[in-house]
């Protein structure tokens, strides 16, 4: 009992701190610039408002609002059809080249991002999407393909294969099977790999900063202009208040999938 509950204050210490950046960007978010520049911190809103956020949407934000939803949903459908479907022929079949290509995934994945800067850039203008949603999906659907098709992998070979023949006996197709039995039950993978897509893809800063232009930005790249001003002081209660607004997308997604993000879904379900 000593320990559980010892156990148990310290998890609420660790969450307290894990919470607390959070609290202070909103917190910050709403203190007036006088309070926010101060020496002595101030805990508490106390006489603040939202005009923070009031200075900061505006056009250039709605615009790098709907050039960051694009290329993040872009590259959610695109990276998870092609990890699925790579997932399902390196876990399910023997192939010619499947050691192969499980090592080709492994090495990618140790290349450094910033190593591939100039080769991707050329590329991209060779092909004339510099500056494009295109562009930039292309080149984040690379950078995540490699590590969703590996995670998705693991939840194929998670799903035993006996649930799809004790189906096909039953008179099920062996595509009927597959979408009747298997495939819901690779939906917390599906899940969890689409997270880690759309966090990637959300968050991304250097890429964006090498294939977009300082026009045509990223809500990263959007954030970062409000904190970097030509012969300004910066307006910290706006970078806070941009800050929270780039959060809060995120926040709504994992509200909507967290249900599903769970794995062992199978566990028991073939005994012996």
């Amino acid at each position: 009992m000593i320990r559980r509950r010892a156990l148990s204050a310290l998890a609420i210490v660790l969450a307290v701190f894990w919470f607390f950046p959070v609290y202070w960007m909103f917190n910050t978010s709403l203190l007036p610039m006088s309070k926010a520049r101060t020496s002595n911190p101030s805990f508490l809103p106390l006489g603040g408002d939202f005009s923070a956020y009031e200075r900061v949407v505006d056009e250039s934000f709605w615009s790098s609002l709907r050039l960051s939803l694009s290329v993040t949903l872009v590259v959610v459908f695109v990276a998870l059809l092609f990890a699925f479907l790579a997932a399902l022929a390196v876990s399910r079949f023997k192939f010619l080249g499947r050691k192969g290509f499980i090592l080709t995934i492994l090495v990618v994945q140790m290349i450094p991002a910033e190593a591939l800067f100039i080769s991707q850039y050329k590329m991209l203008q060779g092909w004339g999407v510099l500056n494009s949603v295109a562009g930039l999906s292309i080149v984040y659907v690379a950078a995540v393909l490699p590590f969703t098709v590996w995670m998705l992998r693991g939840f194929v070979d998670g799903v035993p294969r006996d649930l799809e023949q004790a189906a096909q006996i039953d008179g099920c197709t062996p595509t009927g099977a597959f979408f009747r039995i298997t495939f819901p039950l690779l939906a917390p993978g599906l899940v969890a790999s689409g997270v880690y897509a759309f966090l990637q893809a959300w968050n991304e800063f250097t890429l964006a900063t090498v294939v977009m232009s300082p026009s045509n930005t990223t809500l990263p790249l959007w954030l970062r202009g409000l904190a970097v001003q030509t012969n300004q002081a910066v307006d910290w209660p706006a970078v806070m208040a941009g800050a929270v607004l780039v959060a809060l997308p995120v926040i709504v997604f994992f509200m909507f999938v967290q249900g599903r993000m769970t794995s062992g879904l199978v566990s028991g379900a073939v005994k012996g």
